[in-house]
This record gives structure tokens, C-alpha cells and sequence, in this order.
């Protein structure tokens, strides 16, 4: 049994802007143009202070913009109180009242909504039952786990049957196993109920390209990028959106002539490499450019565009091992399965990659991206500090300028 259908509703920022201080000097929202369309996962996906959070409490009510408007479905929700706006949510500690049992939490935003009397326990029960907690009915929070506590955060939510879903990294607080499965859950979820728009704050990539049907890259309080995962991960339109939606070799090359056949040609530390082609406009011959190749994409041993180093750094993944490569003085990511005999430090090594696998990206203003030394820092590090170029945005218009202080 589930919920009753709510009406379909999306999310609409139209040039949303939030910030502090006496001034406004502090930006931590700045011009966001975005849209959720109604039945959509949309992931906002960036590093801390970025500006993702901001925007979803927007939405929800909790900050006023400074400029800009907030739209749920038709509705101009800018000036409206939370309550007023019909939309359930889910913040990363749950937030269930400790002296209520379960079905007290999931029926408190039925009665804040005045839903009548003989209604309530029905909607509880559906809601319960959708996330599987229906025999915990009666149990406080502090008799449930981590993840049934999130079920039940989750259950109040819906239990107001809302067209939107707004989600603050709820899984950040599991372990790697429960957050595995509440993914699952998730997932689940979103199909039984194919008309709720859902908005998912995260900073963790697995879950943007697991959960989401889109992804809002941001950084420093602007939108950076937008688009499908496959899309973002397989051909990222700049670096940031490269390091930080997935782990990426990011290596500064120059632009040579294109082949009879079409084929980019590249300069690598003297070495030529073939690339794909660019969609569009891409660099010019004698252009600088990043090449971006994801590590499970390149492979050890010679092959096309075969790169030369030295090892080193190893690290045993599982089913893989990650090896570390200086080539020409650039750390180069290799991610390859299980080897019988694997490298040594100091050991010389060969790697290669397909043209096919490749992606030529435009430098940032402050010039291109090496690889950084480790993959240890926080994805995305290394290209944050720098104006990111301005893409073009699926159902978005592209940002304007500005720095952020909240995540």
C-alpha cells in the first residue's frame, strides 16, 4: 500500500541570491537559475561552502534571498513561511522528538497541517508501511538503529504526501553498509512515488550518480554545471566538474593539428597522444588544454597513446589496485584489477588509454590542472580556487560571479 499520489510539482530558482552580514558582503547563494521538473531527482553535488545546502534551505523556507524568486510548481513560494509551503524534508541527524514513539514523529506534520483527526492514523500507517517500519510503530527513536531512525525521518515526510521531497545528506551519519542499502531504499522509493520532485543535497558522489537523474555541480556559491550523470562523468565540460563527479587524471597538454580522419592530436610532456574528438568548438592547434582520463580507464602495459613513468605509490583497493605514476613529472592514476605481480616503487612502467577515452577541456583562466600528487585531498581541490568557465546548462541559465560561506 502506498501514500496517495500528491500532486505533481517542480522547483524552479529564478536568479536566487542569499547572503549575510550587515552588507550582504557575505555571498552564500549567487544568482542560481535552476530548475527541478516535476518527478525529477536533482543532486546537489559540491565540496563544503558551495552553496548546495543554502539553496535547498531556500526552498524550504529557512533563509530569505536577497534577491531572486523561489517557485514550487506555479506557486511563488518566496515570501511564504515553511509550513505554508507543502513539502516534506529530511536533515542529516533526522531530527525525530525523543519523548514521541514513531508514530507520534510521523503523525506531528499532520497535525501541524490541521489534517483531520480520522485521517492521521491511516496516513501513518501507509507512510510506515512504505518504508518498511511498520512494526516499530510504538518504539521511542533512542530503541531504533541508525537506519531506522532515518526511515522514520523519512516516513514523516511523506506521511503530508508532498509534490516535493527535500533531502539534506540524510545517509551522512551511516555507516558505508547502511548507507549502501538506504541507497537502495531510496531508489525504491523514488519509483513508487514517480510524481514527488526530489532535491538531494550531497557531497558524496556515489550518491549523486546513483540516486539522481541530474546533477547541479557547485562551487563557491555558483552553479558550475548541469547534466545527466553519464553526461558529467563521461564528458565533463570543465575541471572542476571533472575532479569533483568522479576521480580524473587531469593533465596539461597543447593542441596540435588534427589527423586526416579527424582525430585530435595532443602534446604531452613531448609525448604526441590522440584524443577524441571535441563536441562543438573545441581548442585551437597550439592551444593549451587539460586532457582528462579517468584512472579505470587507463590501463598498464603498452597499448594506444602509451605513457612512460615511474611507480610511485601503490595502494590495494580490493579488486583493484591504484597505482601512482610520475610521468614526466605529472602523478599519473591507474586503476587496474587484480595483478599477479604487482609493481614495485621505483619500478619503470608503461600505461595507456583509447583516444575514444579521453576528454579535451578548455584551461581555466589561471592556467591547466596537473594531476594532483595523491587522491587523498578533497576532490576538486585543486581547480577551486580558480573562476570556473561558464557552461551551458541543461534547463539552466549560467551563473553569475560571486564566493560563498555555506555548504
Amino acid at each position: 500500500m502506498s501514500p496517495k499520489t500528491p500532486p505533481a510539482s517542480g522547483i524552479r530558482f529564478e536568479q536566487v541570491s542569499v547572503a549575510y552580514g550587515r552588507r550582504g558582503e557575505s555571498v552564500a547563494l549567487d544568482s542560481l537559475d535552476l530548475t527541478v521538473e516535476p518527478g525529477e531527482v536533482m543532486a546537489l553535488l559540491g565540496p563544503s561552502g558551495s552553496g548546495k545546502t543554502t539553496a535547498l534551505r531556500a526552498v524550504a523556507g529557512f533563509v530569505q534571498p536577497v534577491s531572486g524568486r523561489v517557485f514550487i510548481g506555479d506557486r511563488d513560494v518566496t515570501g511564504l513561511p515553511p509550513h505554508r509551503r507543502g513539502i516534506g524534508m529530511v536533515v542529516q541527524q533526522y531530527a525525530l522528538f525523543p519523548h514521541m514513539r514513531v508514530e507520534q514523529n510521523v503523525a506531528f506534520g499532520l497535525k501541524a497541517n490541521r489534517v483531520p483527526r480520522r485521517e492521521i492514523a491511516g496516513r501513518v500507517a501507509e507512510a510506515l508501511e512504505m518504508v518498511g517500519m511498520a512494526a516499530y510503530a510504538r518504539r521511542y527513536p533512542r530503541e531504533l538503529s541508525g537506519g531506522q531512525q532515518q526511515r522514520v525521518a523519512i516516513a514523516r515526510a511523506l506521511a503530508i504526501r508532498p509534490g516535493v521531497l527535500l533531502l539534506d545528506e540524510p545517509l551522512s551519519a551511516l555507516d558505508a553498509q547502511l548507507r549502501s542499502g538506504m541507497l537502495a531504499e531510496l531508489a525504491r522509493l523514488h519509483r513508487e512515488l514517480p510524481d514527488v520532485s526530489i532535491l538531494y543535497v550531497t557531497h558524496d558522489q556515489v550518491e549523486a550518480l546513483t540516486l539522481a537523474d541530474r546533477i547541479a555541480v557547485m562551487d563557491k556559491a555558483r552553479l558550475q554545471d548541469c547534466g545527466t550523470p553519464q553526461d558529467l562523468y563521461r564528458r565533463p565540460r570543465t575541471e572542476f566538474t571533472a575532479s569533483f563527479v568522479g576521480n580524473a587524471n587531469l593533465l596539461p597538454v597543447t593542441v596540435a593539428a588534427d589527423d586526416a580522419d579527424g582525430t585530435e592530436r595532443v602534446d604531452f610532456a613531448g609525448t604526441t597522444l590522440a584524443v577524441a574528438p571535441s563536441p562543438g568548438d573545441g581548442p585551437a592547434p597550439g592551444a593549451a588544454a587539460t586532457l582528462c582520463v579517468r584512472p579505470h580507464l587507463v590501463g598498464l602495459g603498452e597499448g594506444e597513446n602509451t605513457l612512460r613513468g615511474t611507480v610511485a605509490e601503490v595502494q590495494w583497493r580490493g579488486s583493484t589496485h591504484r597505482l601512482f605514476v610520475d610521468v614526466a613529472g605529472h602523478r599519473v592514476k591507474a586503476d587496474v584489477r587484480e595483478l599477479r605481480t604487482t609493481p614495485l616503487l621505483g619500478d619503470q612502467v608503461a600505461l595507456h588509454f583509447a583516444a575514444q577515452d579521453a576528454v579535451l577541456l578548455p584551461v581555466d583562466s589561471v592556467g591547466a590542472t596537473a594531476s594532483a600528487p595523491a587522491d587523498r585531498a578533497p576532490a576538486g581541490q585543486t581547480p577551486a580556487d580558480r573562476p570556473a568557465a561558464a557552461p551551458t546548462l541543461a534547463k539552466s541559465a549560467a551563473p553569475g560571479a560571486g564566493g560563498g560561506t555555506d555548504g
